[in-house]
């Protein structure tokens, strides 16, 4: 169950179940009990003071409100300490957002232009993350990690800009007495932080406060929601925090006691900013309680002759399915093409164009939001929302559709990091791999009976995920495993590869290549040249000392590797012949226990570990097509 919880497949099928049930409750037998359990009042009073609300407008006012709760602290995570603090990293996919909003909209206007359903014009806009990365899961390894992360940054652009059309064009009645309110008690918040006053009870009470006079005030309190999670404290972890946690866990082993144990919680809980601490206790509530239940509230439309005959001419249901299929895909298309012609960013992990089309085409699937500003786009008519749903419905399973195709041919023909320039492996003998010698970044004893040389990438995603397993390997094998360190940087398609060696070489200089190995693996998303002078300071080395000869260094490793054969990475060696298995902890004790006592090792054929291939076929394939 543990298992099931942690991934975006669980949380996505979960979704898809509770659209599922909402769609057979409406069709069911038992069809009118459906909405009249949503339209069910509850209210909350005090005295004579408080509000009514149905069900429904609970699930989508209030509960809805702590979804973006969530959404406003990833948002000012990534912000602060994560990709989007990188401006070339965020151009690229914070322009591919808005031209998938904007394109989307501009059809869905353009077919229902003086049409009763013109306002609806918001409800393409919105990619649905949690179906996108449960299909981007699925789809495993056509899609490489730099795709969610780029698809990610897109998805936080998205929902801010969601939020602001929510805001802006659908609100109605604005009380400015209530919005007074609303702005004074997130004051009060500010203050608090500013105070540094530290108690979880009245930020809570603050917060829902701020929530009912946003409902009050007419603004779709969900804002309440975004505004309150981007004002929540989050910050990077201090060596002086990390230092002071072990101090107290240390006191509280020599002396354990109920106060040395609540300050070493309080200390080691500190480590972590109160932003990250709120996701991961709120993320799973919100992906497998929040949004199924908002589906099963929305997406219970009834599915009969008439319905159907009326949407398959209805422009909103055209409009929709016209904007998320084709819209979306030519606007982060284009969204993206614009800013990488005229150099204004970079692409995390160098994906190319039949990843990056993937991804476009299942940015097409709109659900949660789009139901949303469904109902508040035709909030009095039922007809129009009976459409409009159809159309989400039809539009996002054809665009997951047109996603799965279009990754499926960009596989088979090759486009994946597929860098031009060497020779077809299949023609070239492959030559021996050189020797170890004293210029070779080693870890482990000359003695040691196994030696595993891997030729390796700094902004390769698959070296960064082994090198746990490497850590493993060392821990277990001790004296007996050597590790040797190569470059290998695919220039042509990590554009901060070659930059990351080269400072890892000046490291070396001070024989402090292993400490900025670590630091760079463990910062892969944030190896740019300021981050990386910023990591040489750390350390306290120049990083762009005697820059030409570092760099003929990498150059004659990567080219002594593609003579061995090293097609891509990571790849790796022991004891000289090419490993050919599976990059898990398992397929390598396997391998390293054959090579212990000498037995061939086991699997003649390529196995299934992630690696960032050079495929020449695909090179080859990719030059016929430009031609």
């Amino acid at each position: 169950m543990r298992a099931f919880l942690a991934t975006e497949t669980g949380s996505t099928s979960v979704l898809l179940a509770a659209t599922l049930a909402g769609l057979l409750w409406a069709n069911s037998p038992w069809g009118d009990s459906y909405e009249a359990f949503w339209h069910t009042d509850f209210a909350v009073r005090l005295g004579d003071h408080g509000f009514s609300l149905d069900l429904k407008e609970w699930v989508n006012d209030g509960l809805m409100a702590l979804f973006f709760f969530v959404v406003g602290l990833e948002i000012s995570r990534e912000v602060k300490v994560g990709q989007l603090r990188d401006r070339r990293l965020i151009a690229v996919p914070s322009c591919a957002a808005l031209g998938g909003m904007i394109v989307p909209a501009l059809i869905f206007f353009a077919i229902n232009m003086g049409g009763s359903g013109a306002g609806g014009w918001g409800i393409p806009m919105a990619s649905d993350t949690a179906f996108v990365l449960g299909l981007l899961a699925i789809i495993g390894t056509r899609c490489p990690e730099p795709l969610r992360a780029f698809l990610l940054t897109l998805a936080v652009v998205d929902d801010v800009g969601a939020i602001l059309v929510v805001a802006v064009f659908y609100t109605d009645d604005l009380s400015v007495t209530a919005l007074l309110i609303a702005i004074a008690l997130t004051g009060l918040i500010v203050a608090a932080r500013w105070l540094r006053l530290w108690r979880a009870p009245a930020y809570v009470v603050l917060g829902i406060g701020v929530w009912a006079a946003m409902l009050e005030s007419g603004i779709h309190p969900t804002l309440a929601g975004i505004l309150l999670g981007a004002l929540v404290t989050v910050y990077a972890p201090s060596d002086h925090k990390l230092l002071r946690a072990g101090e107290a866990v240390q006191a509280l082993s020599r002396d354990p006691s109920p106060e040395l144990a609540r300050e070493a919680t309080r200390s080691v809980q500190a480590t972590v900013s109160i932003n990250e601490r709120l996701q991961l206790l709120l993320h799973p509530w919100t992906g497998y309680v929040i949004v199924p239940i908002f589906a099963l509230a929305n997406a219970g439309v009834r599915l009969d002759g008439e319905t159907l005959s009326r949407a398959a001419t209805s422009p909103v249901t055209i409009g929709i399915v016209v904007a998320l299929v084709a819209g979306k895909f030519i606007g982060v298309s284009l969204g993206t093409w614009i800013p990488l012609r005229f150099n204004w960013g970079d692409l995390p992990g160098g994906l190319v164009w039949g990843q990056l089309l993937g991804g476009a085409a299942v940015s097409g699937i709109g659900f949660t939001v789009s139901l949303f500003i469904t109902d508040l786009a035709f909030a009095g008519d039922p007809d129009l929302q009976s459409d409009a749903k159809i159309g989400i419905m039809t539009g996002s399973l054809l665009a997951a559709l047109l996603g799965w195709v279009v990754f499926r041919l960009a596989w088979d023909r090759g486009a994946v990091c597929a860098p031009p320039g060497l020779p077809d492996e299949r023609d070239v003998e492959p030559e021996p791999l050189p020797p170890v010698t004293g210029r070779d970044h080693v870890l482990g004893p000359a003695t040691a009976a196994v030696t595993l040389v891997e030729y390796g990438d700094f902004e390769c995603p698959y070296c960064g995920k082994t090198e746990k397993v490497l850590a493993e390997l060392r821990s277990q094998y001790g004296d007996r495993l050597r590790l040797v360190f190569r470059h290998f940087p695919l220039r042509e398609i990590h554009p901060h590869a070659v930059a990351a060696a080269l400072v890892s070489e000046a490291a070396a200089d001070h024989g402090l290549f292993w400490e900025a190995h670590d630091v760079l693996f463990r910062n892969q998303l944030a190896l740019t040249d300021a981050d990386l002078s910023r990591y040489g300071e750390e350390l306290a080395f120049d990083p762009w000392a005697d820059v030409e000869r570092h760099r003929a260094r990498i150059n004659s490793d990567r080219e002594e590797g593609e003579r061995s054969g090293v097609g891509g990475t990571p790849t790796f060696f022991i004891n000289g012949e090419i490993y050919q298995g599976d990059h898990d902890l398992a397929s390598f004790q396997t391998a390293i226990d054959a090579a212990l006592t000498g037995a061939p090792a086991p699997g003649d054929e390529m196995g299934t570990g992630d690696q960032c291939r050079i495929s020449t076929e695909g090179t080859r394939n990719e030059r016929r097509r430009e031609a």
